[in-house]
């Protein structure tokens, strides 16, 4: 198990120590778990109660919220970034593989940077290439001429198709899908004809892409995602589609084809966002919200009602249907009473 002392994490989060400075953290925890030997966080306030009692060896903390706690705290400016720096810093998660299991199957062509690891049964292509330190899990499958960064890990049952291109540092969980065909079809009297997809996948450094997603080819042009996107599990982006840097997108949101999404975007769980649109830089959008027209300006935007009595919904829902026969009487009766006798 990794340790450091408190000394230390001061200096890696350029931070002020009230304590014991020798004091030895080994993991993170909550405030209401916490024992001996770990470190906790305050970042929200509502959790305050929990901070006398803890059990904590040192909890991270604000200046404000350190004015008031007698037990050993490291001062930082922002308690929630500190716990996420010291958890990575702590981090026990094993390597997606370790060294090349003799079960690969590793194509003559491939080139392979120093330190790449593949995991048992693991499939590389035709003219591949694996930068340096490379992790590719047991039982993924990389397509032909196919490039992945230095330093980028690849989780057991990965499926990377062909062209596809993945920057320095980034992580790709279990299940996900990169470079199938986008959703792309002719219709000839009622017959659906198949368009090639003859683009590729183009995806930056520091990438995160969750468990069971799915990044689709262009269909002639590439699919981007721009270096620190962050993206959930079970999300769908479909061909062509441009995610801007640092925008991140929760879990079971569908991205429809040829969309461009700005930079440091912030896109809810369970949204839903139509073809062939647009959204500005800094747009928030809450979950289960479906954007159906281009977002030109940043601000928060939702579309999703809440949760109600059945009955009442139902009657809302009646409701809803008649509000455009409203609208029109509301402006006749407007009108009317603006009319002279």
């Amino acid at each position: 198990m990794k340790s450091v002392t408190l000394k230390e994490l001061s200096l890696l989060l350029d931070g002020v120590i009230q304590g014991d400075d020798a004091l030895v953290i080994s993991s993170v925890a909550t405030l209401e778990h916490a024992k001996a030997g770990q470190i906790s966080f305050l970042a929200n306030s509502k959790y305050r109660t929990q901070l006398e009692a803890t059990q904590a060896s040192a909890v991270l903390l604000s200046a404000k919220d350190a004015q008031d706690y007698q037990g050993t705290a490291l001062i930082v400016k922002d308690p929630y970034v500190g716990f996420a720096r010291v958890a990575q810093y702590l981090d026990t998660t094993p390597k997606a593989a370790q060294g090349i299991h003799p079960s690969a199957q590793i194509d003559p062509t491939a080139r392979l940077g120093e330190g790449v690891s593949i995991g048992a049964n693991a499939v590389i292509g035709a003219n591949v290439i694996l930068g340096e330190n490379v992790q590719i899990g047991a039982g993924t499958v990389i397509g032909q001429d196919t490039i992945i960064g230095s330093n980028t890990r690849l989780w057991a049952n990965v499926t990377v198709y062909h062209d596809v291109q993945l920057g320095q540092d980034c992580i790709i969980h279990s299940g996900a899908v990169l470079g199938s065909d986008g959703f792309g079809y002719a219709n000839e009297r009622g017959q659906w004809i198949k368009i090639p997809q003859t683009g590729g996948v183009r995806i930056g450094d520091r990438v995160e892409i969750g468990a069971n997603s799915t990044v689709d080819r262009g269909a002639l042009g590439h699919t981007e995602i721009h270096s620190g996107v962050i993206i959930d599990n079970q999300v769908q982006i479909a061909h062509n589609d441009i995610i801007g840097e640092n925008t991140a997108i929760a879990g079971s949101t569908t991205v429809a084809g040829s969309v461009t999404i700005g930079k440091y975007c912030i896109i809810g769980g369970n949204s839903a966002i139509a073809g062939h649109l647009s959204i500005t830089d800094g747009v928030h959008i809450s979950g289960s919200t479906n954007i159906t027209s281009t977002v030109r300006d940043p601000g928060l935007y939702s579309s999703a009602t809440v949760a109600m009595d059945n009955k009442l919904w139902r009657k809302n829902t009646v409701r809803f249907r008649q509000l455009d026969e409203l609208f029109q009487r509301v402006k006749t009766l407007e009108k009317n009473l603006k009319t002279p006798d």
